[in-house]
């Protein structure tokens, strides 16, 4: 059974959290920039907006030079195949005494891997109530590195990593479906949200289209996000390949990954690579584009879209479950996924119908004001409560120095 968690709209008031001290575990978390660190950050940051306590347990990371004291980094390694990711061993120790002095009353694991693992027995030895997220299509990836059998023993993984859990949450209802056909319990939709101050249309910038070679008449065409292999940039770069004669089309990327050197040498004289960028200039790079692609078939959710839509973009993005879900809505067209000649049919389609861009904008925007974070973070922390009030999924053995009560009791 999956539920969707919704905020109580009719109260008038925003869910307080006075009462929680959340131990968030993950992987990935800024300055590390993606989807899943920012929506993590955002999470600790309602927590405290609404009253409560957080904890972060997370990696370490190179562009740290002055610890957080609500920030505790373990000791890690940058991953080989992918550097800007990086892998801490599960291991307690240090960690567990930490817990055990601060006696949180939730533990979130938000990665199944080093971390996410160490917050997971942490749990179970202290007695807390564990939850847990999903934020990365794990059968597309298999999918997309050949991984074959190996697919197999890694579901198996992910089954027992999250079923420990009082709740796994999901970004998107087709992700739940597939999780629960593949023996997943306890699935809760936690949705996505948007800062439409942050992304907005009025951040369009005749500056901003400069510095992208843009005029009047140029159709620009943006992508924003990882560059990395798995989010469909070779189809994006066969699309931008087929109308690199077209003068009237600009492409623009933003961001930085490991297949960034292959994405320059691979892209077109009409393409430009901004690297990566935040704060105003990224709302003025999405507000200064006419169009965004989005060929990824491995995201979970695309926040980039919200972004895109909240910022007057028409979306041309590839057709699978959650995008198709999040596009439901308006605001954008979809493509074959892989198809990277569909994808450039499309983008020469748009950039001759004025009008039909124009339709799409006011459907993104029209949705993506419908999403706002307040509603998303007051229907998480109503659930947490309620997860408080549930029996265990699996026994737990509570230690304290004093008590065998569990901590989650005090």
């Amino acid at each position: 059974m999956t539920t969707t968690l919704r905020a109580d709209h009719d109260s008038g008031r925003a869910e307080t959290a006075t009462e929680l001290r959340l131990a968030l575990f993950t992987d990935t978390y800024p300055p590390q920039l993606n989807g899943v660190s920012r929506t993590l950050e955002r999470l600790v940051s309602a927590v405290q907006a609404r009253g409560g306590s957080a904890r972060v347990y997370t990696t370490t990371d190179p562009e740290v030079a002055t610890p957080s004291p609500d920030i505790w980094r373990r000791p890690s390694i940058p991953f080989w195949a992918y550097p800007q990711l990086r892998l801490a061993p599960p291991v307690g120790g240090r960690i567990y005494r930490d817990l055990l002095a601060w006696r949180p009353t939730l533990i979130h694991a938000a990665t199944p891997f080093g971390m996410g693992l160490t917050g997971r027995a942490c749990a179970l030895r202290l007695g807390v109530p564990l939850v847990t997220s999903y934020h990365t299509s794990f059968s597309e990836y298999a999918r997309f590195y050949n991984l074959g059998l190996l697919s197999g023993l890694g579901w198996a993984f992910f089954r027992w990593f999250h079923n420990t859990g009082q709740r796994t949450y999901v970004p998107t209802r087709a992700i739940a479906d597939e999780l629960g056909r593949l023996g997943f319990a306890r699935l809760a939709v936690w949705g996505r949200g948007i800062e439409t101050q942050r992304f907005n249309p009025l951040y369009r910038s005749n500056a901003w289209r400069q510095r992208l070679g843009a005029d009047d008449d140029t159709i620009v065409v943006a992508y924003v996000g990882r560059l990395a292999a798995e989010k469909g940039l070779d189809v994006a770069l066969s699309a931008m390949q087929s109308l690199a004669s077209n003068r009237r089309i600009r492409f623009a990327l933003a961001g930085d990954g490991p297949y960034a050197d292959h994405c320059r040498r691979a892209a077109p004289g009409n393409a430009m690579f901004t690297g990566r960028i935040v704060g105003e200039d990224l709302s003025a790079f999405y507000a200064s584009a006419d169009l965004f692609m989005f060929p990824s078939t491995t995201d979970t959710f695309g926040n980039v879209l919200l972004e895109a839509m909240a910022s007057g973009l028409p979306v041309i993005a590839a057709d699978v479950g959650p995008t198709r879900e999040l596009l439901a809505r308006g605001g954008g067209v979809m493509f074959p996924a892989g198809d990277s000649r569909a994808l450039a049919a499309q983008i020469l389609a748009l950039a001759s119908d004025p009008a039909r861009r124009h339709a799409l904008a006011a459907e993104g925007l029209h949705a993506a004001q419908h999403c706002s974070w307040d509603h998303i973070f007051d229907a998480l922390i109503a659930d947490y409560r309620q997860v408080s009030t549930e029996p265990p999924v699996w026994p737990r053995r509570a230690i304290t120095r004093t008590t065998t009560r569990p901590l989650s009791r005090r």
